[in-house]
């Protein structure tokens, strides 16, 4: 999403920290200090006009003074948790032995009272997209996208940031793509 959108024309806030590597071959558009959120809400004082990626259980730190649109990718979860284990794999940890059941469950909780936490937020608009449906039509996604975000994006552009081969680890809903 953060390439799209960057690909799009909008300034990404990012920091470079960490490259790309097997488990990210395009590298991570990250922020390191956002990580800081809950301790330092100055962490994307930058960010105005700018976008930057911030996992969901760091969204209820941002400041309230602002006005933010939220972008909220959403995955199926089996897809996810595939995804963690593998990507912990390659880069030689131990994966946890907690039941993937109990994982999926704490992790659909979380996205439950997130998402409710959200829909009370005066400050947030939010746009749910679903990463499924940006590998069948990333065109319609990609003008859902400008849309929301109210900005001149190259809508080609981020269509072409889209790579059916990164999608590799599938649930059985999303085989066909």
């Amino acid at each position: 999403m953060m390439q799209m959108i960057s690909a799009g024309g909008m300034p990404v806030l990012t920091d470079g920290q960490r490259s790309a590597d097997a488990n990210n071959p395009r590298g991570y558009y990250e922020l390191e200090s956002v990580k800081s959120l809950a301790r330092n809400p100055e962490a994307i004082s930058a960010a105005e006009g700018k976008v930057v990626k911030i996992i969901s259980s760091l969204l209820t730190h941002l400041p309230k003074q602002h006005q933010y649109r939220v972008i909220f990718m959403r995955r199926p979860l089996d897809e996810v948790l595939a995804s963690q284990d593998k990507m912990m794999g390659r880069l030689g940890k131990d994966i946890p032995p907690a039941a993937t059941e109990s994982v999926a469950t704490a992790f659909a909780q979380h996205l439950k009272q997130i998402g409710a936490w959200l829909s009370e937020q005066a400050n947030i608009e939010v746009l749910y997209v679903d990463y499924v449906a940006v590998l069948e039509d990333a065109h319609r996604e990609a003008l859902k996208i400008r849309t929301f975000l109210d900005h001149e994006l190259d809508v080609d552009a981020m269509v072409r940031k889209v790579e059916h081969s990164l999608h590799r680890e599938k649930s059985p809903s999303s085989q066909s793509s």
